[in-house]
């Protein structure tokens, strides 16, 4: 028995309690409880956390604001960056901790963090007191450890209830139950005119595509809004916003194939994701999806994510995505199974194929020009998790490398 095995013998609460909880107190001693000594901003939700927080980097900066932040992929702390490439969102209290006391050691005022679910329930972030909460959206997603979406949902209300300012997204579902559980004020986000901070009002020319990322934004700008920030800094500081590596990352070739690697591994992000590739696909071209699943994750979502490209995508391949201890064909068969039970044309279109360099290849191979090519679910990741190894990876880099091993020919 690994000691995954025995882990999972362990109450969650037993192990928050008798573990985290106690580690997180005495980092948060240890740094001083530098958390109370500096104006932090927390972002949680299923997707869209990472490219939030560098939105309100970004706007921060623009408007000559002293801040640092810490998200999946990047670190800014006190003028130094850090390639984090996190296999987890929040990293440990001990590391949260020390960058605290770096932001506040090189003078700066504002910390923007990224907070995941799990983080609030293994009380990574204890001792902060978050002056802005910002949820961007719940859906669909860890339930392995949450087992159910009313006990997620108030995991991530966890963060708003510690917030004096809560910035919500008025186009989610659970909206009003979120509103009523916040504890301080309340500014809302949304593509909905009744949201407080809408594109109506409020219109931003991005150059990032899809309605999600347009939320994003959305939800960046109520959060300097209520820091007072005037509007023509943010909406200079998000039009002039790229992007990050690994989100709708677009990968440049010669073969008139359009390619994007995207972290979407939900079932909210990839209908985001896919839904916003579609939209760009020509009725003559199609639009080819490369996915899997993680093992010891939301084994739920795979049959949702399964039927939600069998809609959107005109050809599936199913592949790896960090399998660890699982068999990769039963991961692939239980996203298959969502996908074929959709109707005859996902059955036609389906391809199986573990290997993901291989899948990658497939779908450059099956690929002719104008067609979409989406590679979801490592986005950012530099590895990939098989027994318990995490193996050198990367969508980017290894699509580059085939492209390039195709134009020597």
């Amino acid at each position: 028995m690994h000691g995954k095995s025995v882990r999972r013998l362990i109450p969650n609460w037993i192990i928050n309690y008798g573990k985290h909880l106690p580690e997180a107190i005495f980092a948060s001693f240890l740094s001083g409880f530098s958390g109370g000594k500096i104006r932090v901003i927390g972002v949680t939700g299923t997707d869209g956390k990472t490219t939030t927080v560098n939105m309100i980097f970004q706007i921060l900066r623009y408007d000559r604001k002293r801040c640092s932040m810490i998200s999946t992929i990047n670190a800014s702390v006190g003028n130094k960056f850090y390639d984090t490439g996190f296999h987890v969102t929040s990293p440990s209290p001990w590391v949260i901790q020390r960058y605290l006391k770096q932001a506040k050691e090189g003078n700066d005022e504002f910390m923007i963090l990224e907070v995941t679910s799990h983080a609030l329930s293994q009380f990574r972030v204890w001792g902060i007191p978050f002056e802005i909460g910002v949820i961007t959206n719940v859906t669909h997603e860890h339930l392995d450890y949450h087992k159910t979406f009313q006990n997620y949902l108030l995991t991530k209300a966890k963060l708003i209830k510690r917030s004096k300012i809560a910035i919500l997204n008025r186009d989610d579902l659970n909206f009003d139950i979120l509103s009523k559980t916040s504890q301080g004020k309340i500014i809302s986000f949304g593509l909905t005119r009744e949201a407080d901070v809408n594109p109506y009002d409020f219109p931003i020319n991005l150059q990032l595509p899809g309605k999600y990322n347009l939320q994003n934004a959305l939800a960046a700008a109520a959060t300097a809004f209520s820091l007072g920030i005037k509007r023509s800094v943010v909406k200079k500081a998000l039009e002039n916003f790229s992007g990050l590596s690994g989100r709708m990352e677009s990968i440049p070739n010669k073969l008139g194939i359009s390619i994007f690697v995207d972290f979407a591994h939900t079932p909210n992000g990839l209908e985001q994701s896919l839904g916003t590739l579609r939209e760009r696909r020509k009725k003559s071209n199609k639009l080819i999806a490369v996915f899997g699943a993680a093992s010891e994750r939301d084994l739920q979502k795979r049959p949702l994510m399964g039927e939600i490209a069998s809609r959107l995508a005109d050809i599936i391949i199913l592949t790896d995505e960090d399998p660890r201890f699982e068999d990769s064909l039963k991961i692939i068969d239980e996203i298959a199974r969502g996908a074929l039970n959709n109707g005859s044309k996902a059955e036609v279109n389906l391809f199986k194929e573990p290997d993901r360099e291989k899948a990658i290849k497939m779908a450059l191979g099956l690929a002719k020009r104008g067609d979409i090519i989406g590679i979801f679910g490592k986005g950012h990741e530099k590895s990939m998790n098989y027994y318990g190894e995490e193996r050198p990876w990367s969508d980017t880099k290894t699509t580059k490398r085939i492209l390039q091993s195709w134009m020597r020919k």
